[in-house]
């Protein structure tokens, strides 16, 4: 998972439970981002959300570059359940989510 620090998912996870608070800035934060590391997001989500597997990571970090089509953060804000999401693509890809969160808090 080397196009995104885990850092930057896990202050993703904290901005995206404070939705109704937090939305401007977490929408400024993913904007901010290059392609590959929205790209990253995306993937993440996904392996957290059950379409792809944690083995499957190059697969689902192509597939979120290639069909890039919508603004990565309008996509990931409108997704039900984004932190839980990325919470479990984390742990699946072998990270401790919450000790991140902590640290970004």
């Amino acid at each position: 998972m080397e196009k995104i620090s885990v850092r930057k998912v896990a202050a993703v996870i904290v901005m995206a439970r404070e939705l109704t608070r937090a939305e401007g800035e977490l929408r400024a934060l993913i904007d901010r981002m290059d392609e590959e590391e929205q790209a990253a997001l995306v993937a993440v989500m996904w392996i957290g959300r059950g379409a792809f597997e944690a083995e499957e990571w190059d697969d689902a970090f192509a597939t979120a570059y290639a069909e890039a089509s919508t603004p990565t953060a309008s996509y990931l804000i409108g997704t039900p359940h984004l932190s839980d999401n990325l919470e479990a693509g984390l742990e699946a890809l072998g990270y401790d989510a919450q000790d991140e969160e902590d640290a970004v808090m």
